[in-house]
């Protein structure tokens, strides 16, 4: 995170460009691991921004494990998105325009805990009762790839 320090002293809150990785942690292909966010206090997905140097499996790999304690017996590459939905505006009022390398884990290892203070709690929900407080990321993330069906419902 030193890498984004630097840009806001730079830069103060205005929009910047950021690029990192979130992680679909799935288990038994219906339930979805959620971290909620100490910043937000929004249910989302384990992920963060890229750091000088590391490829953007390699931060989502970093990011789970400093978000939830577990590792990944292998990522798999959904997607990448981009775009003005993507512009998201913390409670600090540091404004971003999010790349995210969306990446999916059905086998992980390791206990899950929150180590890095970015949780409140971390926890498994059914991709058919999702908390209604889920950040704008996760929803267009699940949106597009999870509920293509009619038995999903994000609110």
């Amino acid at each position: 995170m030193d890498y984004v320090k630097e840009i806001r002293s730079a830069v103060g809150h205005k929009p910047i460009i950021l690029v990192g990785s979130t992680i679909v942690v799935l288990k038994n292909k219906n339930e979805v691991l959620l971290q909620h966010r100490s910043d937000t206090k929004e249910w989302g997905l384990p992920g963060g921004s890229m750091e000088i140097g590391e490829s953007l499996q390699q931060t989502a790999e970093r990011e789970l494990f400093e978000e939830t304690g577990l590792t990944s017996k292998g990522l798999k590459f959904i997607d990448v998105l981009s775009g003005k939905d993507l512009y998201f505006r913390y409670p600090n009022g540091d404004e971003v325009y999010n790349v995210i390398c969306v990446y999916e884990s059905e086998s992980t290892f390791g206990e899950l805990r929150m180590t890095d203070g970015e949780s409140l709690a971390l926890e498994y929900f059914s991709l058919n009762e999702l908390p209604l407080n889920l950040d704008s990321r996760a929803k267009k993330i699940f949106e597009k790839h999870y509920f293509n069906n009619e038995s999903y419902v994000v609110d």
